[in-house]
């Protein structure tokens, strides 16, 4: 493993990519460190300036907050994880599959999560265009070989992730308990949804089926289609895309 205490992100995420190259090809590394619903602070990408702005730049704008690797790195759960794995079981057929993530032109997208606190989660993602083709079983097997190695680089030099998360929020004028309450459930407060509308609309434009969602809440399929409705009905609105447009649209306000 490189030494050195004073190693920058850039260093880091070289030592890690370097290491993910001897073992197998990929298109692209982004690294992602995730504190509650707070923007995501991008800690080392391989993305040229145009990709950066679809994968980085509009990721931390809001569609984190939808993506399965956010919710899995907010379980705080170690492990190495395909994105199908952690996906809810309508994510590819979801608004924000077909409006944002197949922009990507992604065939797949493993993570190493490496929780480093009791609230903040690294995520080292490795990914691979349609061209190159997913992830085979045994590089996958590979992965969870070198996952000891991984989490102790990331322990070593990102240990002390709070600091920046803390002074990401001062730049915006936030506190930690002005944050137990982010722009992300200020849309649902802003459109006036309530506390249950607003935990199935979240679910539903996470990737969701009424099914899930009802085996989540404890409450049965047919009483999520009737908050469902209520909700389209309450924000005139009739589709998921609609729903997905006005939410990104309403995310910090």
């Amino acid at each position: 493993m490189v030494d050195g205490a004073a190693m920058d992100d850039e260093a880091v995420g070289t030592a890690y990519r370097q290491l993910m190259s001897t073992l197998m090809t990929f298109d692209y590394v982004v690294v992602f460190a995730y504190r509650g619903k707070e923007r995501p602070i991008d800690l080392y990408s391989t993305f040229n300036a145009k990709d950066h702005v679809l994968f980085v730049s509009l990721y931390q704008a809001g569609p984190y907050l939808l993506d399965p690797f956010y919710h899995a790195a907010c379980e705080g759960k170690p492990g190495v994880w395909r994105m199908r794995e952690r996906a809810p079981d309508r994510f590819f057929s979801s608004e924000y599959y077909r409006t944002y993530y197949v922009q990507t032109g992604l065939a797949e997208e493993v993570g190493f999560f490496v929780p480093i606190s009791g609230e903040i989660t690294v995520v080292l993602s490795l990914m691979r265009r349609e061209a190159t083709g997913s992830f085979s079983a045994a590089e996958f097997a590979l992965l969870k070989k070198v996952e000891p190695l991984v989490s102790a680089l990331v322990r070593h030099h990102w240990a002390d992730l709070g600091r920046r998360f803390d002074a990401a929020l001062a730049k915006t004028g936030r506190s930690r308990r002005k944050s137990a309450h982010p722009p992300a459930d200020g849309v649902w407060q802003h459109l006036n949804l309530t506390e249950r509308e607003a935990s199935i609309i979240e679910l539903v434009l996470q990737g969701h089926s009424s099914e899930s969602i009802g085996l989540k809440l404890g409450i049965s399929t047919g009483t999520v289609k009737v908050h469902r409705r209520n909700v389209y009905r309450k924000l005139g609105i009739s589709s998921q895309t609609q729903l997905l447009s006005l939410y990104l649209r309403n995310l910090g306000q």
